[in-house]
């Protein structure tokens, strides 16, 4: 059966972050994930993952200046610097909270800079940040993120993504697949899921359009879950989603997976 995360940075916003975390729990989520922790200190999110009797299983290293519209460093060939003190910070993070998954996010397109460039920038970097992952039981992953959402953003296919992480190695590497992102950009949920499956690390979901909850838009999500049950993801899928009203009210799709 799958295994759904809640995602803390967009579901519960009823609340203040902090007490986000209960919140999960009692809705009967066992593990959560969200974007960034780094406002608050690691010790005070443990404290709460421990009450909660809840699990971290992603979040994301630092993308730059999120306020100004940055979206990541990693491809970014004059950002290397500021992208490894910030991968050292998530990896501190990830020990305090048992994180096993890091997203490294690659960053939006620079007028004028050679695809391969960033490719290049990207693997690099990525590969570094592997090697200091792995002593700590740390995979990083990598997302491709529609146009839509993020106009400019460097990585955006399945396959592009799936090059880079074989180009790196898939053992140190993963593919952090988003069917919201997928549905947008490419289609046909099932079989890129299948394609990849080797590669997938993690998984999030969003129903389109509008990035809210499954089942109110177009993907038919109980065929499509049991699709990944039967081809054997046993990965965590983070429900990154907007509700469409409150949280715990939008949350009948998920009853029968708890």
């Amino acid at each position: 059966m799958p295994r759904f995360a809640a995602n803390l940075s967009m579901m519960f916003s009823e609340k203040p972050f902090l007490e986000r975390f209960d919140a999960a729990a009692q809705a009967g989520f066992k593990a959560v994930e969200f974007l960034f922790p780094y406002e608050h200190p690691a010790a005070e999110i443990a404290a709460r993952l421990k009450a909660a009797g809840l699990q971290q299983v992603l979040f994301n290293a630092p993308p730059g200046d999120w306020g100004a519209g940055e979206r990541g460093t990693a491809a970014l060939p004059d950002r290397k610097a500021e992208f490894r003190e910030g991968f050292r910070k998530a990896l501190d993070y990830a020990a305090a909270l048992s994180c096993p998954r890091i997203h490294v996010m690659s960053g939006l397109k620079p007028a004028g800079m050679a695809h391969d460039t960033m490719t290049a920038t990207l693997a690099e970097n990525l590969a570094w940040a592997a090697e200091q992952a792995a002593p700590a039981g740390v995979k990083c992953v990598i997302e491709p993120i529609n146009h839509r959402d993020i106009p400019g953003f460097f990585l955006n296919t399945t396959d592009q993504a799936a090059a880079i992480i074989n180009a790196v190695g898939p053992e140190k590497v993963g593919m952090q697949f988003d069917l919201y992102h997928c549905q947008i950009t490419e289609g046909d949920l099932v079989k890129r899921v299948e394609k990849h499956l080797p590669l997938i690390a993690h998984m999030q979901v969003a129903d389109n359009p509008g990035r809210n909850e499954p089942g109110t838009g177009e993907v038919n999500w109980p065929f499509v879950f049991k699709k990944i049950d039967e081809l054997g993801f046993r990965g965590w899928i983070g429900c990154e989603y907007r509700p469409a009203g409150e949280t715990v009210a939008g949350l009948a799709w998920f009853a029968p997976y708890k």
